[in-house]
């Protein structure tokens, strides 16, 4: 019986524009992502560099500004259908379920998504969870294993009673490694909204 539901955010909640960063980046000059560039972006979401650390990076390596970088940063992140809200807020009030959020993101994204929907939005959103896990508050990111033992053994959850759903085939493997069960959204697609619509999962 399905007691708890974990969920991610980007393509799940918000939309993204997976391209559009790297496309932003190529236009500045970063052609090619090398493995010391994706090592210093993981770092980041796992808040294990500062802001100022991460935007100063990409200045003394690649001679961008932190304004256009920021921009072309934040350039993935795009809207938040409100009937997507409604579906959270609706399954919140139910509280049939235990609900979480588990997100890998970090501070630049986080503060764009507060500014973009202001404030009484994002908080709207944040309370219809019982708990709201961010990548770069934890230390810890997706697809790691330890990330989703940390919020089972937090919460004594049992994996079998729980749901998570992601829309990375990476970060869903790993939580079915775990026992938990798994709904791999694919976006356009999927939608979250017809999460009860799938026979895969024991409710």
């Amino acid at each position: 019986m399905l007691k708890n539901i974990i969920f991610d955010f980007g393509d799940i909640f918000i939309n993204l524009d997976k391209e559009a960063t790297v496309n932003a980046l190529a236009q500045l000059g970063v052609s090619k992502i090398s493995e010391e560039t994706v090592r210093v972006c993981q770092h980041y979401e796992m808040g294990m560099l500062s802001t100022k650390s991460f935007v100063d990076f990409f200045e003394a390596k690649f001679q961008i500004s932190s304004e256009k970088l920021i921009a072309a940063w934040n350039a993935i992140l795009l809207d938040f259908p409100q009937h997507r809200l409604l579906f959270l807020q609706k399954l919140a009030k139910n509280a049939n379920y235990n609900l979480f959020l588990l997100s890998n993101t970090n501070e630049l994204h986080i503060s764009w998504i507060q500014e973009n929907w202001g404030m009484p939005l994002y908080n709207t959103f944040k309370n219809c969870f019982d708990h709201f896990y961010l990548s770069h508050e934890m230390k810890m990111r997706k697809p790691n294993t330890d990330i989703f033992a940390y919020v089972l053994k937090k919460h004594s959850l049992v994996a079998q009673e729980t749901l998570f759903v992601d829309d990375t085939k990476e970060n869903t493997a790993a939580a079915k490694r775990l026992g938990i069960q798994v709904w791999n959204l694919i976006p356009q697609q999927d939608d979250i909204i017809h999460l009860f619509n799938q026979k895969h999962f024991s409710y």
